[in-house]
């Protein structure tokens, strides 16, 4: 019987090696061998016990190789490059139906490896549905590959707020969520005004397109972006750092029928206070964005198989296989944008 290895969370900062048979793909099947698998926040908190889900099969966001494809599979062949979107959508709830498969009622329930719940991804083999499977480039590099769930996560989010050609976008944070951001902004044509307090990553702003940097620890960020919009206010503000006080600040940004998109996943039971009269007054938009659909991952899947959009400044680390306990201690590193696990 041949075998493949899985990387497993197992316990508080314990990742496990188990090994699952490998079998042969029937139907919609497609055996996929894994190239890299970039470690997400989902994973670190996983890692470090902030949720407590084990023995959790984890890894998401993954790139890989076609090794064979079943019978009833049409789309792909041995060889191709692939991602694979691991959001799970049933395609028959309310929100599959009305176009937000990113909200399935089931978007979360994955058993990809046989007795082992979670996506998977940090594994030498997976065997996915064919639907799951997006086609990338030949010439791609296939790390590249395994940051299309993230993009496409950010697509989502740029689609939500609707820019405009000549808006004045805000992006506060520059982690690698704020990092494609900026890139998919500039896309839309906006001129992209970035808030940090690491000097090094508004650097890293500058360099992949911002047009305007601000250390948010040096000025009030609010009064700048005034400032540079004639007292107007953005048009559209992205909060892609978890903090309720950035919250705050991505609200008072905005100006008259401002976006304003809450990105990240911030701390539950920790409400900020919200002048609804200006909301009211201001017609302005806020929401939400979270995972992505499957428009918003073909997109990203043909941004980076194109190189419209370049990764190569997130990739932090690319670490073996065999040393994974060392890449998630890399990647709970809050210098770090993402560490890649290669097979």
């Amino acid at each position: 019987m041949e075998t493949y290895k899985v990387g497993i969370n197992s316990g508080v900062n314990e990742i496990s090696i188990v090994e699952k048979e490998l079998k042969d793909p029937k139907g919609t099947q497609v055996l996929v061998k894994i190239n890299s698998c970039a470690i997400c926040t989902l994973e670190q908190r996983i890692y470090k016990g902030v949720f407590k889900r084990y023995p959790f099969a984890g890894g998401h966001e993954a790139a890989g190789t076609v090794v064979s494809v079943g019978d009833k599979v049409k789309s792909l062949k041995a060889g191709d490059k692939v991602s694979m979107r691991m959001l799970t959508s049933c395609g028959e709830c309310h929100y599959c139906r009305n176009g937000h498969e990113n909200k399935c009622v089931s978007a979360f329930i994955a058993n990809i490896h046989e007795g082992l719940g979670g996506p998977g991804g940090f594994a030498e083999y997976m065997m996915l549905e064919a639907k799951a499977l997006y086609k990338m480039a030949d010439d791609i590099d296939l790390k590249f590959a395994a940051l299309t769930e993230p993009l496409a996560c950010c697509v989502h989010s740029v689609n939500n707020a609707d820019i405009q050609l000549g808006e004045d976008v805000v992006v506060v944070g520059n982690g690698i969520m704020g990092a494609f951001h900026i890139q998919l902004a500039k896309l839309r044509g906006a001129r992209v005004i970035v808030c940090e307090v690491d000097d090094e990553r508004l650097a890293i702003a500058k360099k992949i397109g911002a047009d305007i940097t601000i250390n948010s620890s040096k000025v009030d960020a609010v009064e700048k972006i005034k400032e540079l919009t004639d007292g107007r206010g953005a048009d559209v503000v992205f909060c892609t750092a978890a903090l309720t006080s950035l919250a705050t600040q991505s609200i008072e940004m905005a100006g008259n029928h401002g976006r304003v998109v809450m990105y990240s996943s911030f701390p539950k039971g920790n409400p900020i206070e919200l002048d609804v009269n200006r909301v009211h007054s201001s017609e302005m938009n806020i929401t939400g964005a979270v995972n992505s659909n499957t428009s918003d991952f073909l997109a990203a899947a043909r941004l980076l198989s194109n190189k419209m959009i370049d990764p190569s400044q997130f990739i932090s680390d690319v670490i073996p296989f065999e040393n994974i306990n060392h890449a998630f201690e890399r990647a709970i590193d809050p210098k770090t944008y993402r560490v890649l696990v290669e097979m």
